[in-house]
């Protein structure tokens, strides 16, 4: 077994930490003080490929395998997890267009989505369905022209900022089989945002609740086959757990990495902290724990990738190990800064306030357990 990554997936994982550390990094405190992300920086991040990432080259995508996906993601987290989960979002909805759209959807909608002018939105969160997803209550009632929707999507990233919305709504009977998805392009009417949310972390991404009230779209901006939206939505978040664990490696070893260095300087009692016992063996844990999510990650992706029968449960293992060793590793790191890591002049308090939502989003880690524990039942027959 090869745990090596290739040449091409070393360049991949350099590519997007050099992008992160010139155009995110030296911004990333002005964006959060904004509350937003400027929009020119998406169609930097496109000229890589980054737009696409797991779209199909025949469709113009960048074709990468879902290992690669978290080797970029892991890689931009270093500089700022808000942006790097925001990319992960539009990445989610450009591959279920490309996947499940028909030819017609792909041609009008893949082209400006790869090259990141058309910045996509995935509503499937309500305020009264949030684990348990297939209890939505977004309709979505014929029209002679299409559709018209009707209701309220929470906790939306992006609400009120991007371009298109992938909207998962009940066209049928009640439960997961009478869930369609639909594409809704902002300015259409009906179309409107809640306030903007105001959160502990990911505050770069602007957050609203989307609101549809009798909205209507032409029938072809029906995503895929009536009925099938909630299979889609779940096929796109085994990868989206592998993607938001990347975003906490990725963030929580920056944040080790700030802290070594500042151990090294910082004086206490006649030498530097990294030269106390104690504090050595809190490093060597917090190495421990990195080293193994990111094997347990990239195992999980590979599973993904090579289509084990056992892949969901193992992208459902590393996105419970993983986000929750992060924010472990990251509020250490606040704790051997002392008093300056409380000061957002350094960092890591971004970092802990930025992760902590990774153990709620793409299923909370509650449902990551249940995920595994009905998995291991099943396998005992």
């Amino acid at each position: 077994m090869d745990f090596a990554l290739s040449e091409e997936q070393d360049a991949i994982f350099a590519m997007a930490k050099a992008f992160g550390a010139d155009r995110i990094a030296p911004h990333a405190r002005a964006w959060e003080a904004a509350g937003t992300i400027p929009r020119e920086l998406w169609p930097e991040l496109a000229d890589l490929g980054f737009g696409g990432l797991y779209v199909s080259e025949e469709a113009g995508g960048a074709g990468l395998s879902r290992l690669d996906a978290t080797l970029v993601f892991e890689a931009l987290s270093a500089s700022c997890a808000s942006v790097a989960a925001f990319l992960s979002i539009h990445n989610m909805c450009a591959a279920m267009i490309d996947r499940f759209g028909s030819d017609d959807l792909k041609a009008y909608y893949l082209p400006p989505a790869l090259a990141m002018q058309t910045v996509f939105a995935y509503c499937l969160t309500e305020p009264g369905s949030g684990s348990d997803a297939a209890a939505l209550r977004t309709r979505a009632n014929r029209t002679n022209e299409g559709w018209s929707l009707t209701g309220t999507k929470a906790f939306i990233s992006g609400g009120g900022y991007s371009d298109a919305y992938i909207v998962m709504c009940r066209t049928g009977e009640d439960g997961p089989r009478g869930i369609s998805a639909m594409v809704v392009e902002n300015g259409t009417p009906g179309l409107s945002f809640g306030a903007l949310e105001d959160k502990m972390g990911w505050r770069s991404q602007p957050t609203r609740q989307v609101q549809l009230d009798d909205c209507n779209i032409p029938a072809e901006n029906l995503l895929g086959e009536e009925g099938k939206g909630f299979t889609y939505a779940m096929s796109g978040l085994d990868g989206g757990r592998l993607n938001i664990a990347a975003c906490s490696l990725g963030a929580a070893q920056s944040a080790l990495d700030a802290t070594l260095a500042y151990m090294s300087e910082r004086k206490a009692f006649g030498q530097s902290l990294d030269r106390f016992q104690a504090l050595q063996f809190r490093l060597a844990e917090m190495e421990i724990e990195l080293q193994a999510a990111r094997t347990f990650l990239r195992h999980a992706a590979w599973a993904y990738d090579t289509g084990q029968p056992d892949a969901t449960k193992r992208c459902a293992m590393a996105k419970k190990f993983v986000t929750e060793a992060g924010s472990r590793v990251a509020d250490q790191c606040l704790q051997l800064h002392g008093g300056y890591g409380y000061l957002a002049d350094y960092g890591v308090e971004k970092i802990v306030r930025d992760l902590r939502v990774h153990q709620i989003l793409e299923g909370t880690n509650e449902i990551m357990r249940l995920i595994v524990a009905r998995a291991i039942l099943a396998e005992r027959g």
